[in-house]
């Protein structure tokens, strides 16, 4: 056995699988899902990528790192994806950015796709531009609830969030302490307005989750939601030789 340390861009072993499916407006978005080696997952990532005018995409780096590290640590199951007009090394999505609108057929294609593959106990994980998709639109979806990074809530109204209230989802709001948009006690403020709501503020980290420091804490705040029991990750890797 060889002591692998987990850092930075490693990544440990995962089936992959370059995707693609259809939304109901006519458009092929691509992806990739990630599943464990030799195991059934436990549980699904369905994840949303930041503002795409701004640099988001599917391999933003904490996506990127989930899908390198969780099926191995914690036997999920993580699928990323372009959504419309955005691009990556993967390839492009078809359409244009729409501002959060039309990218809800984006959001139930993906969710389609996960279903039809039987992957199970889906949990939607959004990152900035991607927790408002996940907030306007995951409400009423067969998921067992949103993880939302660094949400600005620029585009989410009281009432979306309102929407969740009663619907038996959590709704889990991890907050870095120095985000650039939206930082923690305001955040609890905003999500007031949906009893359910948990905001986790995350000590010394920013928007961006810059570093291996803040990568850990945001992954660790992840499996504690989705499979509390394989918290914390381990930090060393032991890989066969």
């Amino acid at each position: 056995m060889t002591q692998v340390e987990i850092r930075q861009s490693v990544e440990l072993p995962s089936i992959r699988e370059d995707v693609s499916f259809e939304t109901a407006d006519g458009l092929t978005l691509v992806g990739e899902l990630a599943l464990p080696v030799g195991r059934a997952p436990r549980a699904t990532l369905l994840t949303l990528h930041p503002l795409p005018t701004h640099g988001g995409f599917m391999d933003s780096h904490i996506l990127r790192k989930a899908a390198n590290r969780l099926p191995e640590l914690t036997d999920l199951a993580v699928l990323r994806f372009n959504t419309r007009g955005t691009e990556s090394p993967r390839g492009k999505s078809e359409g244009e950015f729409d501002g959060g609108k039309d990218e809800k057929f984006d959001v139930l294609a993906a969710l389609e796709f996960v279903k039809s593959r039987g992957l199970p106990n889906v949990w939607l994980l959004g990152w900035s531009f991607g927790t408002e998709l996940a907030l306007k639109y995951g409400f009423n979806l067969d998921v067992l609830g949103a993880l939302l990074l660094s949400p600005p809530l620029h585009r989410t109204s009281d009432d979306e969030l309102r929407n969740w209230i009663g619907r038996g989802k959590r709704v889990v709001a991890i907050v870095p302490e120095f985000d650039d948009y939206l930082q923690p006690d305001e955040a609890k403020r905003r999500f007031a307005v949906l009893p359910e709501a948990e905001v986790v503020a995350v000590a010394g980290a920013k928007h961006l989750w810059v570093g291996e420091t803040a990568t850990t804490a945001v992954l660790n705040e992840i499996v504690s939601v989705v499979a509390p029991e394989l918290v914390p990750l381990p930090t060393v890797y032991e890989a066969k030789d």
